[in-house]
């Protein structure tokens, strides 16, 4: 072998070595900064409680700083886009929930495609609805509101915290698969249409589990059914629609992470790893926990496979009654 020729073999050695580093670097540099999750709410609310649980958590397994950034606004559609459109490196993360699927469909004007725009990272928790009724009106059991409303369409009222909220969506897909008609009034908020359920000026709605269990206790609300595919240790006592004879009413709220589309999937399969290991924690389920959700991870598969059905169910039920959030 002459000297040329050499130089030649080690002139593509060291430009395989040189791209092989590169690759190990490229990879190795995430994250290189600071990360933000952004919350489509207000503080307080159930998203918010998880990002703010996972944010300090995430910081120490990357070695790096996440922030919690709440960008509310337009039923979550907001924050939502901020994500959509930020760059693709997984420096920015979405807390998002069911409640983004509904809500793109609810407007009109909306500049991102929930599930084209967005690569699914992994589930974070589930949190479960339980119909319920003032004792006023008699109702004891979704056999018993089926009866009144069919006797007497739109004498019975449900109530929830707003249009398109997981609540309303519920009972709007309860109304389709039983063929009843109730007369809905939207509040601002949950304290308003908590208070007005106890007191009997709303005869039904859809309350969070762990919210409507205790007042299920002291006699201020009967509980009728569960909107979850099996019972929950907070009710055990409550059955599900699909045990009283209503079928497709899975309206569980869940809760999950998302990067915008065309983010590596190094970066992807990174942050569903350090999610996982997290939600797995004893002391974050058991946080997540006292604020009624039951912390879940997931593959990024299974969280699109979800979202993927999810879309289109929402959308029927939101084009079927009209719901319009402008």
């Amino acid at each position: 072998m002459n000297f040329t020729q050499r130089q030649k073999i080690s002139a593509i050695a060291a430009l395989m070595l040189s791209t092989l580093g590169l690759g190990v670097s490229a990879q190795g540099t995430y994250p290189s900064q600071s990360l933000k999750i952004i919350v489509p709410f207000t503080p307080g609310t159930g998203m918010d409680t998880i990002a703010r649980v996972v944010a300090p958590r995430l910081a120490e397994r990357l070695g790096q700083s996440v922030v919690v950034q709440n960008q509310p606004g337009a039923s979550g559609n907001i924050g939502a886009d901020a994500v959509a459109k930020s760059a693709p490196d997984g420096h920015t993360i979405l807390m998002g929930a069911n409640t983004m699927l509904m809500a793109a469909q609810m407007y009109k004007s909306v500049s991102f495609d929930p599930v084209k725009d967005f690569s699914a990272v992994s589930m974070a928790a589930y949190g479960s609805l339980m119909m319920v009724a003032n004792p006023k009106t008699g109702i004891k059991s979704v056999a018993d509101l089926v009866k009144q409303v069919q006797a007497r369409p739109g004498s019975i009222s449900f109530g929830s915290p707003g249009v398109g909220t997981p609540h309303h969506m519920a009972m709007e897909l309860f109304k389709l698969e039983t063929n009843t008609f109730m007369l809905h009034v939207p509040y601002r908020g949950t304290a308003g249409y908590t208070q007005d359920l106890l007191a009997g000026e709303l005869n039904v709605g859809f309350l969070p589990v762990h919210i409507a269990q205790g007042f299920v206790k002291n006699g201020r609300l009967n509980a009728l059914a569960l909107g979850s595919p099996k019972r929950h240790p907070v009710a055990p006592d409550v059955p599900t629609f699909e045990e009283v004879g209503v079928k497709r009413i899975d309206v569980d709220l869940w809760y999950a992470f998302f990067v915008p589309s065309k983010t590596p999937a190094a970066v992807v399969t990174r942050l569903n790893t350090e999610m996982s290991a997290i939600l797995r924690q004893a002391d974050v389920k058991e946080l997540l926990g006292k604020a009624g959700l039951d912390a879940v991870a997931s593959t990024p598969a299974e969280l699109a496979a979800i979202v993927a059905k999810d879309y289109p169910r929402w959308g029927a039920v939101i084009r079927t009654k009209q719901i319009s959030a402008e």
